[in-house]
């Protein structure tokens, strides 16, 4: 099988935490080659998420290895098992750039999700109209199928509240992303609306930064803090007007959970974020 010109962002971190065991092992990409008595492009094909890997390999790569984290290695296994066609947001493979199905890969798989948003809402709470006025306000314009496939995604992430066990998903919105009256006043208040219905479910928790906060922070970067199944999977998604990045670095990931701690010092409490959201629903 050749190798894969676009690996998803689940298939890249499976490879990049192997490499991450072979480097701890102090092992050369050569001799994990002499294991499979294979060559070492084909180590480094995995290793970058272009070229998949059995259980069974992962299992034999973690003696080499002398890794004794075994609910490591069964993640990574289970990640090794998902195949191509297999969730719902493979449908607009070839439709939606890769990004938008990485995205909803990441918080279909995320234990839990903590997300920081400065002037919109957060995708998985967003309404249809409010998608929509945010796709169309898009520069270059979109064609009328992207905004429409684009939409349909977005509405299809919302999917992670109808399982059995949800996530737990925090959301701390900025009072701009809540005056922002994104496609018109009956748009912006029925998002509001929403938003409040949402945060009524028990996995959700809604906090709200007030302009009066006195507490500085810098919150110009919507981020999406998804937690794996264990603490070496976190992973964090930077939204920008340029296209999104992931990144789980280390010390990355440690700052980003120091900004999500302090915005939630700065925020209201949830029962008074809920309040202030009404609030400003009532003005509209």
């Amino acid at each position: 099988m050749p190798p894969r010109d676009n690996p998803t962002a689940r298939q890249a971190r499976l490879g990049a935490e192997l490499k991450k065991l072979r480097i701890r092992a102090g092992k050369t990409a050569r001799e994990a080659a002499g294991l499979f008595s294979t060559d070492q492009a084909r180590i480094s094909n995995i290793e970058s998420g272009r070229l998949g890997i059995s259980e069974e390999r992962i299992r034999k790569l973690a003696v080499f290895y002398a890794c004794d984290d075994n609910a490591l290695i069964e993640a990574l296994c289970t990640i090794a098992s998902e195949h191509r066609g297999q969730y719902w947001w493979d449908k607009y493979r070839g439709i939606l750039a890769p990004g938008f199905l990485d995205i909803a890969e990441l918080e279909h798989h995320a234990e839990y999700l903590r997300c920081l948003q400065p002037v919109t809402f957060p995708g998985v709470l967003q309404t249809e109209d409010y998608a929509r006025a945010l796709f169309l306000g898009v520069l270059p314009e979109l064609p009328t199928d992207e905004v429409q496939a684009r939409v349909e995604h977005r509405m299809k992430r919302q999917t992670i509240f109808e399982r059995d066990e949800p996530p737990k998903f925090e959301t701390i919105v900025h009072e701009a992303a809540l005056r922002m009256r994104i496609g018109g006043r009956k748009v912006a208040r029925e998002q509001l609306e929403h938003l409040l219905k949402v945060s009524e479910r028990p996995e959700v928790t809604l906090r709200v930064i007030p302009f009066a906060s006195e507490d500085f922070i810098e919150i110009t970067q919507t981020a999406l803090y998804a937690g794996g199944v264990m603490p070496q999977l976190d992973t964090v998604h930077i939204d920008t007007p340029f296209g999104g990045r992931f990144t789980d670095a280390a010390a990355d990931l440690s700052r980003f959970r120091m900004m999500l701690d302090f915005a939630e010092q700065a925020s209201l409490e949830p029962d008074e974020s809920r309040s202030f959201v009404h609030h400003i629903a009532r003005e509209l």
